[in-house]
């Protein structure tokens, strides 16, 4: 099976594997695993590698028929976001006792929500799209990062401790957002 691979090494202690669209495969490996100990560790589980990677193909396929967002869609959605995502930061700032700057909606590909360091978030059209508790989600998660400008153990603390079922929405934005984000 074809496929680019790109190896990343941090300090983490064991390899892991990550397929991405287009036929990527990411490759997260310990700063002091070799190349050759990488690739053997590839040739083990290339089983899980080709099974992986068809399910992506096969996805990407699927995604390809789908309708794109129309400019007045795109519009109405960016619309409703701007009507109903400030109101709940609101209530979430005063939960997790923050505060914010300028909010903007966008229309992005890769992200549902940023947040700048000084303080201004940004969220995508798209979670008007989403069931509400998963665009609460979003909205905790930047405003967590408030106070954790990053996602260290500390972070997801934060995120449990208001949404303490954040996982299960995380999950389906990483599972089902992605056929939305693909329509943009």
């Amino acid at each position: 099976m074809n496929y680019t691979t790109e190896i990343i090494k941090s300090k983490r202690k064991s390899i892991g594997f990550e397929i991405k669209e287009a036929g990527r495969l990411i490759v997260r490996a310990p700063f002091s695993m070799s190349r050759d100990q990488i690739f053997r560790e590839m040739e083990k589980n290339r089983d899980w590698i080709d099974k992986h990677m068809l399910i992506v193909q096969e996805r990407e396929k699927e995604l390809e028929k789908l309708p794109k967002f129309t400019r007045e869609e795109v519009e109405k959605m960016a619309e409703e976001a701007l009507a109903v995502i400030p109101p709940r930061v609101k209530e979430y700032a005063v939960v997790l006792g923050v505060s914010y700057g300028r909010i903007t909606i966008r229309n992005q590909k890769s992200r549902w929500g940023s947040c700048s360091a000084k303080g201004n978030l940004n969220f995508n059209c798209l979670l008007v799209k989403v069931p509400e508790d998963v665009r609460d989600y979003v909205i905790v998660h930047e405003l967590c990062h408030r106070m954790e400008m990053n996602h260290s153990e500390k972070f997801w603390k934060l995120v449990e401790g208001v949404l303490p079922d954040y996982r299960e929405r995380r999950k389906w934005l990483k599972e089902k957002g992605n056929v939305l984000i693909e329509r943009l």
